[in-house]
Parts: structure tokens; C-alpha cells; sequence
């Protein structure tokens, strides 16, 4: 890159933040006792990078700095005291609240570039990150429409969302070669590009050339492991890989070559939107974490003090004409102010007990079931059109509405044909497939749910969802809780799930109990087309993240025994809201007859109900569908367990350590006083899979038979 000038001011300013970053680390170590109750890092040896990144963001821009970028964050307006208030988690802490560490921020200002929540497991920012350059590129290329000029707005109306922020531009090639458009800046320390999540954000990145700068800031150590140990290549010459990323490296300890570096590869984003990895070396001189102290471990402190960024950037000013003692006094003024700003934020109050219980979910307009279940005249349809008419009823009525994920596209529709003829009606762009990515679909709704689209994704099986639990448990389920409310992650994902039709142990899969487990989601199983439909309707207009778990044995009804998940087709604003149990089969209260409540959801309401049939014991037997498994409506389950007096909890999960032992657990402990028998369950056998013979299958989950003989059991107990 070419070497070009730098206006006085902007090495001025870029000084006043070095001193300021360089002055907080020294006052942290002088009050070590202090401000490492809770562990922090500080960017010392990083600062001329981050500095002449974050004086070029605008308040368009995205960032997603990464724990040790305080000089960034002090270099986009955030002031000490406000970064004191996060290291001595306050409540009055602009990120969190006092919920997460240091550096760790989440900003929705509006002069400000806007910081989405990201957790420090390090290299997970880089999906979220790469989800929001690809809402831009959604944005941009013309799948929402454009009135005249440069700007169109999408008509956000109908979307109960906290982004609200976002105005919807859709910037025009005029206004891209102007450099006005948005871009986003991932921050990475070199040992999280060894990640496996990495490649995916580069991939995508590369693949459809997004609008995104990943800053790579190499100092040569993970915490003791150095960079010899542990990886072949630096990011680099690990970036040059990928074809369609643009890799550039330089001396991250020199301002000038970096500012200059920086604007242009900027520039190009701005107006290519195209990817870049800037790699900038650069020496660690603070501790990896106030809890990890360097004299612990290192061998190269003398070596590493001699690539200090600070009297470098001393020099650089008084090459351009500043005077000694100019310096001098920016130094000593802002001493006194970092050293006062601390004083104040001990002062601040810590959070009260009850802050606690706030954000853990963005509130929802939807609280009631609206529209008709039932039209007079509507044809009946399989619970797999359910899904696929609502989701076609959404992508027409809301522009901001996409839908991708494996073999979701054209050609196929999904493995289910779950999304069949949806990219015909509306376009590759918004309805697409991605490669074997499960991390990258399901942590790539961060990012464009930040944006104010509603992405709607898929994997193909329950059994691939493994590799996307990091992103939902790190990234989506966590975001509104630790942004404080600020960065709710509006999402559907959708996961065919169960055993049918012997899909063996990579298809068949039940992990209810694993995603149950992951709070901050709210999570569905229905048992028919027309709860199906309900509640992927009223999961659109959530601004939480949902997980649909859509049992394929229920999608045509071809297992015996499942003509009930068939429905009329709901009207298209029916909506059912979440935490709203249904009893399916009511009995009333019988004082000299032995009754029991089943509770179960999905398959496990056609064996309840088939089996109560076939005993001749639908008046003696009370099935509660759960349709949501969270929230759960406890209300409702408590409520027909105390009439019945004994309870059946059915599900297809293997029963030991699961969600439905927690639910017998919890009816055991609030109707005990009214309950004639232990709580019961009846799963699938605890084995480690499914077996693909059909013999072995059928003897692993539950049945009908199997049912009616538990029911008989805790009848006569």
C-alpha cells in the first residue's frame, strides 16, 4: 500500500487515544486489587491497529472487536469511565449492565458504529460477523424494492423488533462510489484463526464476495502456547486460501502504515463489497488477562517492548511538527482524567438482585391465538404444506424475510421438499442454499438479524445440529440477556426431527433435552399441521430466537396412526402463541374411577390418543400436547394431573438425564398432595442410537402398544 500523508489532527487524536489506553493499563496495574475483581485484558502493544481502524468507522459500520480492543472502543468515542464501568461491572455499564466481562461490548448508539453482542470464545465473533455482511449484500442486491434516489425502506411495521434502529437504506452504485456504504469489521486475535468456525465465515465471505474487513491481530501467543506451537501458517497465508479474499499483511506497531493501509482496503469495501483480511503483527506488553501474567510464561518481554507502538507514534508527531512539550502536557491532562474517571466508577452502584431477571427474552406482541384455525371451505393439507404455506404467506408479505440452509434451494427444496417451489416464487436470493455449514446457518442470524431481516434456516436432520450448538449456545441464545436487551436475535430455526422409515442412527435422532437445556431459546414441537402453521407465524413476529423441532414421521402422515397431524389449513393470520398447552383429549373429574393424565408432544400425542382409543379409555384418559416445550404451560399440566390423580409423561427421547425427567420431576414436587401414583414415564430405550434395522428401531422407541400397556400399569398401581 502507498504511503501517504496524515492530517495533524488525525495523528493528534490517534496520540490522545494512545495515551489514554496506555494510561488505563498502568492505573489497572497500579490498583490491581481493585479492578481484578473480575478479569480483564487491555490492548497495550495493540493500539496503533485498533486505533487507525476505529477512527475510520462511521456510525453505518458494524464492529465486532474482539476482548483485548479497548484502544478501538476508546478510538470510536467510548470514553474511560464508560470501559471502568464494564471492568468493575457496574450497573450503569453501557454494554451489559455488569453482565459480562471487560471489552466485551454491545452498542447501539446512534453516532456510534453499532457493536452487536459476541461472546470471548475466541474466533466465534467471525460468523455473527460475516451474518452481517450478508444481510448487506441481501440488502443491496435488489431483493427489497427501491423507490427513486438511493434509498428504499423495507416496511418493518409488522416485525416486533428492537433493531428498529435500522432504516433500511439500500444503497445504490451512485452511493457506493461514494463510499458511503456500510461495512463490518471482525476483529481477531491470531491463534482463533486455527478455529474450524473461521473457515466457514471465510468461506461464505469469499463465496459471495461480502462487505467485511477481518482484522487479524497477530502478537504470536494464544495464552502460553506460542505461534510455533501451535499453527502451520499465519492468517495471511492462510487467508490467500480462499479464493475471493484479499489478504494484506503489515507492522500493526506502526500508525502510519497502518492508517494508510487501512483507508485504502476500506475504501475498496466500501465501494467493491468485496472481503479483506488485514494481518498486522504486533507485540503483547500487558498480561493475557489480568488473571494470566506474563512473567508466568514469557521468555520474550525484552524482544516484545522494542515493537512498542507508543514511542513510535512519539516520534511520528514530532517528525509532523508537534512539540515536546505539547506531548508532554496531552500526557499529564489526560493521566489526572483517566485517574479521576476511575475514582468515579468505584463509586458507582454495583446491580441490584433483581436486575437479575430482566432481558432474558425481548418482549412479544404475540400473546393470544388470533385469526381462524379452521376456514369454512379450506382443504386439508399434511403438516408439511402447513410449514411451507406459512412460510410463503411471510416471504410475500414481508421483504425482510429469507429463508436458506441445505439443498433448501431451487433445484431441490429441501430433503423434505419443506421448501418446495419457495426460490421459484421468490428468487436464489432469498431463498438459497449454503454448503455443509451447520455453525455458519445457525451463528450467521446474528449478524443478519442486526440488520432487521428475519432469517429463517434450516438443518437437515436433528442429528446435524451438533456442530451449530456453539453458535446457538455462545452467540444466539445469549445475545439479548448480555447486550441488556439491546440485541435480541430475531431467528426461526427450523430441525426435522425423529425416527421414521429406519433413517438409522444419523437420521433419527430426538435432542429435545440438549436444546431444552440452552436458555434464552424458545423452543416448539408440535404435533399437527395447523399448530405447525400457528406457531411459525407467531415465531416470525417473535424478536427472540425459536427452534421448531418438525417431527418428519408427522410431515405426510404416512405412519400408521398419524391422520390426526393432518389439519384444515389455518387462515394466514392465525397465530399461536407460544407457552399455551392444549388439552386434546379432556375428561372431567372422576372421584370413583382411576384417571391419568398423559403429557407428551409430537409423535407422542398420536401414541397417547391411539392408545386411549384402542383401550376404550377415552373417557378415563386426559392427553395434554405441549406444543411448546419453552416456555412450557405448567398451568395447564398442573391443572389436569391434580383432576386425574396419576400422570404419564410420554416422549420419543430416551428417558434417563432428559427433559422429560425434569417435567416429572417438576409435576412430582407441585401436585404431589393430589397424586395416587408416581409420575411415570415411557421413552424410547436408553441406548447410545437408533439402529437402522427396522426391528431394532421399532423395539428402540415407544408405540402405541407400548402406551397402552404403561397406561394399564399406572391404572392399576
Amino acid at each position: 500500500m502507498s504511503k501517504k500523508s496524515i492530517h495533524k489532527n488525525i495523528l493528534k487524536k490517534a496520540f490522545t487515544t494512545m495515551v489514554t489506553a496506555k494510561s488505563m493499563t498502568e492505573l489497572y496495574e497500579e490498583n490491581f486489587k481493585v479492578v481484578s475483581k473480575y478479569v480483564h485484558a487491555t490492548s497495550r502493544g495493540h493500539e496503533a491497529i485498533q486505533i487507525a481502524l476505529g477512527l475510520q468507522l462511521k456510525p453505518q459500520d458494524y464492529a465486532f472487536p474482539y476482548y483485548r480492543d479497548d484502544s478501538m472502543l476508546l478510538s470510536i468515542g467510548m470514553t474511560p469511565y464508560e470501559l471502568m464501568l464494564q471492568v468493575l461491572a457496574k450497573r450503569n455499564d453501557p454494554f451489559s449492565a455488569g453482565r459480562t466481562y471487560y471489552c466485551h461490548p454491545s452498542l447501539k448508539d446512534d453516532d456510534k458504529p453499532k457493536i452487536p453482542h459476541q461472546s470471548s470464545a475466541t474466533g466465534m465473533q467471525a460468523i455473527p460477523a460475516t451474518g452481517v455482511a450478508m444481510g448487506f449484500h441481501y440488502r443491496e442486491s435488489g431483493n427489497v424494492s427501491e423507490t427513486e434516489g438511493e434509498s428504499a425502506e423495507l416496511n418493518l411495521s409488522n416485525l416486533n423488533s428492537s433493531n428498529d434502529w435500522y432504516d433500511g437504506t439500500v444503497h445504490s452504485k451512485d452511493s457506493r462510489s461514494q463510499g458511503n456504504c456500510p461495512i463490518v469489521v471482525c476483529s481477531l486475535g491470531d491463534a482463533s484463526v486455527t478455529e474450524g468456525e473461521i473457515a466457514e465465515a471465510f468461506q461464505m465471505a469469499a463465496l459471495k464476495q461480502l462487505p467485511i474487513l477481518y482484522l487479524v491481530q497477530d502478537n504470536g501467543w494464544d495464552i502460553s502456547a506460542n505461534e510455533a506451537e501451535t499453527r502451520a501458517q499465519n492468517a495471511y497465508e492462510y487467508a490467500r486460501g480462499f479464493n475471493g479474499l484479499e489478504a494484506v499483511t503489515i507492522d500493526g506497531t506502526d500508525f502510519e502504515e497502518s492508517y494508510n493501509t487501512l483507508k485504502e482496503v476500506i475504501e475498496k469495501i466500501r465501494t467493491q463489497r468485496r472481503p479483506f483480511l488485514v494481518h498486522a503483527k504486533v507485540p503483547l506488553l500487558n498480561h493475557h488477562t489480568s488473571g494470566v501474567r506474563m512473567e508466568w510464561y514469557r521468555d520474550d518481554l525484552e524482544e516484545a517492548r522494542s515493537r512498542d507502538p507508543y514511542p513510535k507514534l512519539w516520534k511520528l508527531l514530532l517528525d509532523n511538527g508537534f512539540k515536546e512539550a505539547e506531548l508532554e502536557s496531552i500526557v499529564a491532562t489526560i493521566q489526572k482524567e483517566v485517574a479521576t474517571s476511575l475514582e468515579d466508577a468505584l463509586k458507582e452502584e454495583d446491580p441490584k438482585p433483581e436486575d437479575l431477571f430482566t432481558h432474558d427474552f425481548a418482549p412479544t406482541s404475540v400473546t393470544e391465538e388470533v385469526g381462524e384455525r379452521s376456514p369454512k371451505g379450506a382443504e386439508k393439507v399434511v403438516m408439511v404444506d402447513c410449514a411451507l404455506f406459512a412460510i410463503e404467506e411471510l416471504m410475500a408479505k414481508h421483504e425482510e424475510c429469507l429463508l436458506y440452509g441445505q439443498d433448501v434451494g431451487g433445484r431441490l427444496g429441501g430433503v423434505f421438499r419443506e421448501a418446495a417451489t419457495l426460490a421459484q416464487k421468490f428468487g436464489d436470493n432469498r431463498v438459497f442454499n449454503t454448503p455443509i455449514q451447520e455453525a455458519f446457518i445457525v451463528g450467521s442470524t446474528v449478524g443478519m438479524s442486526a440488520v432487521g431481516l428475519k432469517p429463517i434456516v434450516e438443518v437437515q436432520f436433528a442429528d446435524y445440529i451438533w456442530p451449530g450448538l456453539n453458535q446457538l449456545f455462545t452467540e444466539v441464545s445469549r445475545s439479548c440477556y448480555l447486550s441488556n436487551g439491546k440485541w435480541p436475535v430475531s431467528m426461526i430455526l427450523r430441525v426435522p426431527i425423529g425416527a421414521y422409515g429406519s433413517g438409522g442412527p444419523y437420521h433419527s435422532s430426538s435432542v429435545e433435552s440438549v436444546v431444552t437445556n440452552i436458555r434464552g431459546l424458545k423452543i416448539a414441537y408440535p404435533s399437527n399441521g395447523a399448530d405447525l402453521k400457528g406457531l411459525m407465524k407467531a415465531a416470525y413476529y417473535d424478536p427472540n430466537p425459536v427452534v421448531i423441532f418438525e417431527h418428519k414421521g408427522l410431515y405426510w402422515s404416512k405412519v400408521p396412526g398419524t391422520k390426526g397431524a393432518t389439519s384444515v389449513e389455518p387462515s394466514s393470520d392465525y397465530m399461536l402463541p407460544f407457552g399455551k398447552a392444549w388439552v386434546l383429549q379432556e375428561i372431567w373429574e372422576q372421584e370413583e374411577e382411576e384417571t391419568v393424565a398423559i403429557i407428551t408432544y409430537g409423535m407422542g400425542v398420536h401414541w397417547a390418543m391411539n392408545a386411549s382409543e384402542a383401550l376404550g379409555m377415552k373417557d378415563k384418559v386426559e392427553v395434554v400436547d405441549l406444543r411448546t416445550l419453552h416456555p412450557l404451560d405448567y398451568e395447564t399440566v398442573f391443572k389436569s394431573v391434580k383432576k386425574c390423580g396419576k400422570c404419564l409423561v410420554v416422549t420419543e427421547e430416551p428417558s434417563e438425564n432428559s427433559f422429560s425427567r425434569a417435567l416429572q420431576g417438576r409435576i412430582q414436587e407441585e401436585c404431589f398432595q393430589q397424586l395416587d401414583a408416581p409420575v411415570m414415564i415411557i421413552g424410547s430405550e436408553n441406548m447410545p442410537a437408533i439402529p437402522l434395522n427396522s426391528v431394532l428401531e421399532q423395539t428402540m422407541i415407544p408405540s402405541e402398544e407400548k402406551v397402552k400397556n404403561k397406561i394399564l400399569e399406572l391404572l392399576e398401581y
